[in-house]
């Protein structure tokens, strides 16, 4: 098993300092791009995620056409959203305190207060209750 040190040296390959230059060069200029785009296009550093996940209190079914309303201590609405089949919806918000309202026309109105932090996601579990004819002043006056 000889190997000649001539074969190694001819199959060596010729490459001019001038093109490891350019491909460095290339290179960090693209992982630069990469960086920039992935900080512009990221979420901004004083948002937090909600999660909301609707169920069903008693059988603890998943219930995807609720509705989700994410209001401000006051009472403003900041966005409506409705879960996917899988009982979840989610936002981007900025960090601080909400209320979590939730309503659908078989179960009662279920309110959480819920404080986002930044960066980070926070994970809200609503289980309604249905709603009884004592809690509904409507079906009460008209017997339904």
């Amino acid at each position: 098993m000889n190997i000649s040190l001539r074969a190694l040296e001819s199959s060596r390959l010729k490459i001019s300092m001038s093109k490891v230059h350019t491909f460095v060069g290339l290179a960090a200029g693209i992982l630069s791009i990469t960086g920039a785009l992935a900080a512009f296009f990221g979420s901004a550093p004083n948002k937090g995620e909600l999660v909301v996940i609707v169920e069903d209190a008693r059988t603890q079914q998943i219930i995807s056409d609720a509705t989700i309303e994410v209001v401000t201590p006051a009472g403003a609405v900041i966005t409506t959203l409705t879960p996917s089949w899988s009982g979840k919806a989610s936002s981007s918000l900025d960090a601080g305190p909400y209320k979590v309202r939730v309503r659908h026309p078989r179960y009662g109105l279920t309110v959480r207060d819920v404080q986002l932090i930044s960066s980070h996601s926070t994970e809200v579990r609503i289980q309604l209750r249905v709603a009884t004819s004592s809690s509904n002043p409507l079906r009460r006056l008209f017997g339904h």
